[in-house]
């Protein structure tokens, strides 16, 4: 028989659970602290449970683990790059970033990803699986376990499209944010998603306090379905359609990547292009430095270029900032460390 992932399970699902068996509900609110909480690793920890009861959770239910597969910490900023492995051997990639507010890790939903972004190592070796609430949130207590430091904001931005993986990516919110559990505001969340168009609107109903952020790193529909094969499905004007539903029922304001490729996405044209379609949103732009990714020829803009791609959507009224650059030594964009373990090549 197959175990039960209870650590994936949000506190109502745990208490049905918990039901189910015969439990009483606060025996699931003791769990649930322990899972979340203290991180227990075994039932055999969880010390206020009746050893009878212990042993009855250990035979039908699995307490999910991970673990480093390789860590790599940047020599110019301290930024911590960890390749994760799960039971199944299949790996993912997280990201722990120190800004002055405090440490941000940037985490993975799915293994691979199947969206085929052009400019993103993510995508090279396709989808293999989606990531359960429970990997999603071992990547976070591992990263706090490892480093020592207090998370202080997740940015779902690492290998995988979020709501490609909609149901777990939202209990693993839930979750995340419980008062039983880490008690994270989703203030302190981000979620990146490439423009499913129908998973922003199943967002919307949410009404989360998180920030969203669409890539979309092109200013038409010319350059981006070269780039991003999702705007066949869901092209520009029906992406910021939905955006612009969205601010006006969560009033939530939403940022867009913006990854400059020099030759392609960066002339002063791209630029004014940009700000007409993100005119009137009280949109922010965040203006990316494209990573090299050696299976494609695409080259990151100049200093010069993104200078001046910025100050042309400051004058139309968008405000824009460039993304500080971190690991740039331990290759930290996404991907490029899973790519080559997969490879078999060093990094």
């Amino acid at each position: 028989m197959e175990k039960a992932d209870i650590k994936s399970m949000t506190l109502p699902k745990l208490e049905a659970f918990c039901a189910q068996q015969g439990l009483a509900k606060f025996r699931a609110q003791q769990i649930f602290q322990w899972l979340h909480q203290k991180q227990a690793d075994s039932f055999e920890q969880m010390t206020n449970l009746p050893a009878s009861l212990r042993k009855t959770l250990a035979e039908i239910c699995e307490i999910s683990g991970i673990s480093i597969r390789r860590k790599l910490v940047s020599q110019i900023d301290g930024t911590t790059k960890y390749l994760y492995e799960f039971a199944d051997g299949q790996t993912v990639e997280s990201v722990l970033m120190q800004y002055q507010h405090g440490y941000s890790l940037c985490i993975s939903t799915q293994v691979g990803c199947r969206m085929g972004c052009r400019f993103c190592a993510s995508t090279l070796l396709g989808l293999e699986r989606s990531l359960t609430p429970a990997e999603m949130l071992n990547e976070v207590y591992m990263a706090g376990k490892d480093s020592g430091q207090k998370i202080s904001s997740i940015v779902l931005m690492g290998i995988g499209e979020p709501l490609d993986n909609f149901d777990n990516v939202m209990d693993f919110l839930e979750i995340l944010s419980s008062p039983q559990g880490l008690n994270l505001s989703l203030r302190h969340v981000s979620l990146s998603t490439c423009g499913l168009v129908d998973g922003i609107y199943r967002l919307m109903e949410k009404k989360l306090q998180l920030t969203l952020s669409i890539s979309l790193h092109a200013p038409n529909d010319e350059i981006r379905s070269q780039t991003m094969p999702v705007n066949h499905k869901y092209p520009m004007d029906e992406l910021l359609g939905a955006c612009r539903e969205y601010f006006k029922q969560t009033g939530r304001r939403i940022s867009f990547e913006y990854a400059l490729i020099e030759g392609v996405n960066d002339t002063p044209e791209c630029a004014q292009q940009l700000s007409q379609k993100l005119k009137g949103m009280g949109a922010h732009v965040n203006l990316i430095p494209v990573n090299p990714v050696k299976e494609r020829d695409y080259r990151r803009s100049s200093r010069d270029r993104i200078r001046r791609f910025q100050q042309i959507l400051e004058q139309n009224h968008i405000t824009a900032t460039v993304r500080r650059e971190l690991g740039s030594d331990i290759n930290a964009a996404c991907g490029q460390l899973r790519r080559d373990d997969k490879g078999g090549r060093s990094c």
